[in-house]
């Protein structure tokens, strides 16, 4: 296992849709798990492949019990509800916009051996599953809000909800 570079926003990678993995074998099984440690290394809630400079369709997502879930060509088949809140990427570091998503999301993906499978989540899972889909067929966050908002606003703002909340 490896960690590998997150390249940022300004990459031509992070613009381009990926193609489906055809071959489970090592190259792809190396891949999971370096996406994996350089996933918690990262201290965030998904990666995907083209994050990384890998333009193949795999992601990893922390789900509520704190596994990581392994997606390859995975592919949102239903979801529901809305929540509004503030989104960030490991690829736009310092950043953070308002974005919409489903409230609950189920994706239909495949192993690191092939094998069909679904999962589903809810919140901040279900926020990540599109995040992270998104990711596969080039595009960013940053395309659903109309702010972005810097660390330090964002700390702000959390400061003076926990103060309106007393």
């Amino acid at each position: 296992m490896a960690l590998r570079t997150i390249l940022t926003d300004n990459d031509p990678a992070l613009h381009k849709v990926c193609r489906p993995v055809t071959n489970f074998d090592g190259r792809l099984h190396d891949l999971i798990d370096d996406l994996k440690e350089t996933l918690a290394n990262a201290n965030g809630a998904g990666l995907a492949a083209p994050q990384v400079g890998i333009l193949r369709r795999v992601v990893i997502v922390v789900d509520d019990q704190e596994n990581m879930l392994e997606l390859v060509n995975p592919e949102l088949i239903a979801q529901e509800g809305e929540q509004e809140g503030f989104e960030g990427c490991l690829s736009v570091p310092g950043r953070w916009g308002i974005v919409k998503r489903p409230q609950k999301a189920k994706v239909r993906a495949q192993d690191r051996n092939g094998n069909f499978f679904e999962a589903e989540g809810e919140d901040i899972v279900a926020r990540c599953f599109c995040h992270e889909l998104e990711h596969l067929d080039g595009h960013l966050f940053t395309e659903h809000t109309d702010r972005l908002y810097t660390n330090e606003e964002l700390d702000e703002m959390i400061q003076a909800q926990e103060e309106d909340g007393e």
